[in-house]
């Protein structure tokens, strides 16, 4: 296994790295640190380093070795840090992968939210939250943000012009909300985007399986 650290661990006022780490960390993870130092209410995570990035480009698309070991020793740092555990039924962690770069990119950058919400955790989140709307609508927009950014970009899946899926499930939400008389998304229930959730992870695995 390689000596090179390649995931920096921050929160509860500490952190690995810092603000003039911006060629290895990532502008969002320098200052992310760096709020962390200055004893900012920061939530726990980690940043992979562009580094890592860019050996995993020159390994032809492949991991480097020990990549994984690092994410998931990071990982349980992070859990102990938040008292939390991700994937655990009654008190699940959720965490949020943003792109970051050395300098920025505006309008470049991918994020997918929420992500540890799934069949296993939403029961213990209805009840932890007592609020089944949002942890609905929350699922339904990790579904689409999945979809969209692993599913189909990271797959390097070309589609036409407005023909990509988080577009086709977009323009699905706005037929859903003309058919049910609805002018915004708040309008929508609880268990009509359970319903929504539901379709649109049935939707985007059919459809990106076509596309492969």
């Amino acid at each position: 296994m390689s000596n090179v650290k390649r995931v920096y661990s921050f929160g509860k006022k500490n952190a690995e790295g810092k603000a003039d780490m911006k060629n290895l960390l990532g502008g969002k993870g320098a200052n992310l640190a760096e709020m962390c130092l200055l004893g900012l209410p920061v939530p726990a995570g980690f940043t992979i380093t562009t580094e890592a990035c860019n050996e995993y480009y020159k390994n032809n698309c492949n991991l480097p070795d020990g990549m994984m070991d690092e994410v998931w020793a990071a990982m349980k740092k992070t859990e102990e840090t938040m008292n939390m555990k991700y994937g655990d039924p009654e008190n699940a962690l959720l965490v949020s992968c943003r792109s970051g770069a050395r300098k920025s990119m505006p309008g470049m950058m991918d994020t997918v939210l929420n992500i540890g919400l799934s069949s296993a955790t939403i029961p213990g989140f209805l009840k932890k939250t007592n609020n089944p709307r949002f942890v609905w609508d929350s699922y339904r927009r990790l579904i689409m943000m999945y979809a969209d950014v692993v599913m189909e970009k990271a797959e390097g899946i070309e589609t036409a012009e407005g023909k990509g899926i988080r577009k086709q499930l977009d323009e699905r939400l706005d037929v859903f909300k003309k058919e049910k008389g609805y002018h915004s998304d708040t309008e929508i229930k609880a268990d009509e985007l359970k319903f929504l959730a539901e379709e649109f992870g049935v939707w985007s695995s059919k459809y990106l399986k076509l596309a492969l």
